[in-house]
């Protein structure tokens, strides 16, 4: 974010140019920030979305298993065991996904 504002004031001293000068190069200024922004979001939101599905996994294995006459607390039981097996897979995905981000925001600066 400092190197965005630096950019972004070096615009403005720039007494030759017009202000569309200066308001493009400001966004030229703020646009690796914004990209950044965008890559974290969308794997987080794809981290979300696997891990959710999992666990809607787990929640129609427990409805399948109540229609097919088990018992409540043994469903329960099975429900809390899928779900940590979701949460542990899934943690074991956030090492890879970080680098995986690190990697795509170094890139950003080249």
């Amino acid at each position: 974010m400092g190197l965005m504002f630096r950019c972004s004031a070096s615009c403005c001293e720039d007494s030759q140019a017009s202000m569309q000068q200066v308001h493009q190069c400001i966004e030229r200024c703020h646009a690796p920030l914004a990209q950044a922004q965008a890559l974290v979001t969308s794997e987080l939101e794809k981290f979300q979305d696997r891990l959710a599905r999992c666990t809607m996994h787990c929640n129609d294995k427990a409805k399948d298993s109540i229609d097919a006459g088990s018992k409540e607390l043994q469903v329960k039981r099975q429900l809390e065991s899928c779900v940590t097996k979701c949460v542990d897979d899934h943690m074991h995905l956030i090492p890879t996904m970080t680098k995986k981000m690190k990697e795509s925001l170094l890139s950003i600066g080249k």
